[in-house]
């Protein structure tokens, strides 16, 4: 029997009335809403979206998936570049509406419910002077980032995501709902902190925060050379650990705080944030702003939460090809701006994030996520509108990482698409892939959690 098939025989009414959320049906006004992810290219149609009010919800969904042999997606803020937040035929876990966070700030910790967004939850733990570390992106959902590790604004100062998580609530293939940790289920709890959903719906959070209020922050813009891109890697790299860095090399998008010459032309945009004392800021990045005279410097005191402000550009597609590695070739900032120009997407950008600092006091084998070692993070993207161009952006990132030293060094999952058996493997340095594949077997046997970068179950 088909997907399809067996999908016309599952008992949509009945779960409708056993959720306290609400299921989303392909002739409800809100379906085709509900049915979209970040990247609006996916035309999927899955049976039903699940918008799941707490995990008593979730089991009943997760339930039902099982027990019918439906593929099962589960979205918090359905930012997968693979388009895993949605299904042709099968059922949406939506944990959009899962929103509930409690914030202790005599502990410094919060239980945060997965549903809510980066900029959300960093915006309520604000109002009391403390942050979590998370992405770069106030639209993730919490839920997602965490899971797949978390490299953001905080990597070099307070390390991953996953660093500052005490304590998880999931709900498992079983329908079972369990609080995991170091203490309980400390298998599962090891290996969430990488593994990504692969073993469960994760519901709750129990975050650590951090004393962090008014930073220096924002955008750098400086005009992209050879020069420029190694002495910036170089003096992030140097910078002390209160500062972490995303660099952006792209051609200049038509953007008014740009000057009209330097449009279609290589630029290094890069955010920062600086969260040591406010006045030691200037001298902290003062060797990057030395680089070159800027095209737009809007580093400025600002409160931690601004970081994740502003509009976020549409996207329909994208590719992608991600590693860590210790550094670049010289003649690496060369090859970037010799490729960029030849990539016919609407926008195309070799990210690099300098690391170390807290990030590498981790040692590897610790989380799921390994490459602590590592202090560069490099991912070469393309953004497209059409599906029918994606082997040949696709082609044009993976030839353009090889060409920067990639040859099968691991990636971050976070970040990555559709990718084979291999490309998953070498994100779990060492044991590590092992370990997954075990907790996996445990947890997970009959791999229902499978619309995924999927870690397959280890054999009997």
């Amino acid at each position: 029997m088909s997907q399809s098939e067996q999908a016309q025989e599952v008992p949509i009414d009945d779960l409708h009335l056993q959720l306290e959320g609400e299921l989303i049906a392909p002739d409800d006004g809100a379906y085709d809403e509900a049915r979209q992810v970040f990247f609006k290219g996916f035309d999927r149609t899955p049976l039903g979206v699940a918008r799941v009010a707490n995990a008593g919800d979730v089991a009943k969904v997760v339930t039902t998936a099982r027990e019918a042999g439906l593929e099962l997606a589960v979205r918090s803020g359905g930012h997968s570049r693979a388009g895993y937040g949605t299904t042709d035929g099968g059922l949406v876990l939506d944990l959009s509406a899962m929103k509930s966070l409690d914030i202790d700030p005599d502990s410094r910790t919060a239980w945060v419910e997965t549903g809510i967004t980066a900029g959300e939850y960093t915006t309520a733990t604000g109002e009391h002077g403390l942050v979590t570390g998370l992405g770069d992106a106030g639209s993730v959902g919490l839920g997602g980032i965490t899971l797949a590790g978390g490299v953001g604004f905080l990597v070099r100062k307070n390390g991953l995501t996953i660093d500052d998580l005490l304590a998880a609530e999931v709900v498992t293939a079983d329908g079972e709902v369990v609080e995991t940790s170091e203490d309980s289920e400390p298998d599962l709890f090891w290996a969430i902190r990488g593994g990504e959903g692969n073993f469960g719906v994760a519901t709750r959070f129990r975050l650590r925060l951090h004393e962090i209020s008014e930073i220096v922050g924002g955008m750098l813009i400086l005009p992209a050379t050879p020069e420029v891109i190694t002495g910036f890697l170089d003096a992030a790299n140097e910078a002390p650990e209160e500062l972490s860095t995303i660099a952006n090399v792209m051609l200049a998008p038509p953007m008014p705080f740009i000057p009209e010459e330097a449009h279609g032309q290589p630029i290094l945009m890069s955010q920062m944030a600086y969260v040591g004392p406010v006045d030691q800021a200037a001298s902290a990045i003062a060797p990057i702003r030395a680089l070159a005279e800027p095209y737009a410097d809007m580093l400025r005191p600002m409160s931690y939460p601004e970081l994740y402000q502003g509009p976020e550009p549409e996207a329909r597609f994208a590719s992608g090809s991600n590693f860590f590695t210790d550094s670049l070739e010289p003649a690496a900032a060369e090859t970037i701006l010799e490729g960029l120009p030849k990539s016919t997407a609407m926008m195309k950008t070799v990210q690099l994030r300098v690391l170390g600092g807290a990030f590498g006091r981790v040692p590897s084998d610790a989380t799921a996520f390994g490459h602590r070692d590592r202090g560069l993070f490099v991912n070469a993207a393309a953004m497209y509108a059409d599906a029918a161009e994606q082997e040949t952006h696709d082609a044009f990132v993976d030839g353009l990482a090889a060409d920067l030293g990639k040859n099968g060094a691991g990636g971050y999952v976070g970040f990555m698409g559709d990718e084979d058996e291999s490309t998953l493997r070498a994100a779990y340095p060492g044991e590590n892939w092992e370990r997954l594949r075990e907790a996996k077997r445990r947890y997970d046997p009959e791999n229902l959690f499978r619309l995924n970068h999927n870690i397959p179950p280890a054999a009997e």
